[in-house]
């Protein structure tokens, strides 16, 4: 076998023999997309008190990323089948580390911001190529134990990121938390021109830019109504962006149904096994990625960990994602995808739900087994969902069958934070003000409603004033400790039931086993022809 592998994939006459070793540098390049993410929140601190950052600046460093990276996965997928799904990777590996690199080097917030999103453009390119390639590598006997694979990674790097990044932040300052992707990055393209073998769509008709167009304004004009709205006001940009994401959607399915050769045939949506496991992916991330949200800051703010410990109490997480990893890949063929997804679901609902007895007085503890529940369900229901979602899609279609599995998952994402983080802001806000409202200057009253940090930073504040004192400052720290407490267990109980709404209603749109077994039945027969001709398994 060459040293560089240049035969597609669908010219092999037998299953790509490394293949598993490709399979670890698509999850590489997998963990460093997650892991950029989940590494900000521990590194969001420092941030904020070098670059003075104010409660709007905050949120649009962590999501600049977010916009690009939830809107062009779709066209960005379907370019990949059409040119080079490798040739995607690579080039999205090679963004994503010039946007690391920017983000390590600036010291002002508008560049940073820019930084993010070049990343998220890079994120957009990489993801929906990993999903791809892992599918057109591995023949259908191995596709779910390789997509459960993919899934794990996605959980660990829930964990990897806080605990990396908080290991840097011992002794460099936030950048290296940027400067930490370039490595994996280049590590990522070389593993890609060593053991990835290219891949593309054969046959494929021209792309429908034009549904193209209209996917991208339609997702970031959601994503920034629902990151601007919910934390910021509803005001005429938030109002006009979620007007156009409404005009758009329609516009782009119109369009879509009249094309003969769409982006997105969103017929699809008719077939349950395909909506009810995109509804599971999307339902699932809002609730877990909000819920540790806000529970990685109460462990930095109210239990006082720094990033490293931080990063250390959430491997339990990551654990339980490997745990449920297992489980699944011996459970979803004999149970099938309803009642595994189902059962993930209810799991990671009464993940939710436990938070909402978290106290002034809590302790790690209380959060252990929440986050065990939650990476547990993580593991059992991303995979069979994902693995549903890729098996829509005809192998000149698996870009954008990426592109869609990942686009609910990070529209999930972008809700949880936004909405879960809009409640968790508004319960703190309301209980603090009950609380020392009248007792502080309005000044420093604005900004220790602003958040939990700066809550803190006015105790700080108070205990150095000598007409405040150390008293005053224990009493302004205990009501911030207790506001952000009743806000963590408010907005978990609104959390799990907008979870358990979910859970409903995928149960309900999910087929039963002998639904889905007949239509893999259906499915099945062209693609061991296709097999047989091009593969040979």
């Amino acid at each position: 076998m060459p040293l560089f592998p240049n035969t597609p994939v669908e010219k092999m006459t037998e299953p790509y023999r490394r293949r598993w070793w490709a399979l670890l540098v698509l999850c590489l390049s997998l963990l460093i997309v997650v892991m950029a993410n989940t590494s900000l929140i521990v590194a969001a601190p420092d941030m904020t008190k070098d670059l003075g950052l104010s409660s709007s600046d905050l949120q649009w460093v962590i999501d600049g990323y977010t916009v690009p990276y939830a809107a062009l996965m779709l066209v960005l997928g379907a370019i990949g089948d059409k040119y080079s799904r490798r040739g995607a990777l690579v080039l999205g590996l090679l963004i994503f580390a010039g946007g690391s690199v920017m983000g390590g080097l600036v010291d002002e917030t508008n560049l940073v911001i820019t930084a993010r999103a070049i990343m998220g453009v890079g994120a957009a390119v990489v993801m929906p190529a990993t999903l791809s390639l892992l599918v057109a590598i591995f023949p259908r006997a191995e596709r779910a134990k390789a997509i459960t694979a993919w899934s794990a990674t996605s959980g660990l790097a829930i964990a990897a990121g806080p605990l990396a990044a908080g290991w840097l932040l011992e002794n460099h300052a936030w950048g290296s938390t940027f400067l930490m992707n370039v490595p994996i990055a280049v590590l990522g393209v070389v593993g890609a021109l060593l053991l990835v073998p290219p891949s593309k769509a054969e046959g494929m008709d021209r792309i429908d830019y034009v549904g193209g167009l209209l996917s991208i304004v339609s997702v970031g004009s959601l994503v920034y109504a629902t990151i601007e709205g919910p934390h910021f006001g509803w005001g005429a940009g938030p109002i006009t962006a979620a007007v156009v994401a409404g005009v758009g959607l329609l516009a782009f399915v119109a369009w879509e149904l009249k094309h003969p050769n769409p982006m997105l045939n969103v017929r699809k949506f008719t077939e349950r096994p395909f909506s009810g496991s995109m509804l599971a992916v999307l339902f699932f991330f809002f609730g877990t990625f909000g819920s540790i949200y806000y529970s990685t800051q109460f462990l930095q703010f109210v239990l006082g960990y720094d990033a490293l410990e931080t990063g250390i109490r959430l491997l339990p997480l990551a654990g339980a994602v490997f745990v449920g990893s297992a489980v699944t890949g011996k459970l979803a063929p004999k149970l099938g995808v309803k009642i595994v997804v189902g059962t993930g679901m209810v799991i990671g609902t009464a993940g939710v739900f436990l938070l909402t007895q978290i106290e002034t007085g809590s302790t790690y503890t209380d959060f252990l087994t929440p986050l065990l529940l939650l990476g547990f369900a993580i593991g059992l229901s991303l995979a069979p969902a994902t693995d549903t979602i890729m098996g829509s899609f005809p192998e000149d279609e698996l870009g954008v069958g990426g592109g869609a599995n990942d686009t609910a998952l990070e529209l999930g994402c972008a809700l949880g934070i936004a909405i879960l983080g809009s409640l968790l802001a508004t319960s703190y806000k309301d209980k603090l003000t009950d609380m020392v409202g009248g007792h502080l200057p309005a000044e420093a009253m604005d900004v220790a409603k602003d958040s939990v940090g700066g809550g803190i930073a006015v105790a700080e504040q108070v205990a150095k004033n000598p007409q405040g004192g150390a008293e005053q400052a224990q009493t302004l720290l205990g009501a911030v400790h207790e506001s952000f407490a009743h806000a963590i267990a408010h907005t978990s109980l609104i959390g799990g039931i907008i979870m358990a709404a979910g859970t409903l209603i995928v149960i309900a749109v999910l087929p039963g086993r002998g639904h889905t077994a007949k239509h893999g039945e259906e499915d099945a027969a062209p693609a061991t022809e296709e097999q047989t001709e091009t593969v040979g398994a």
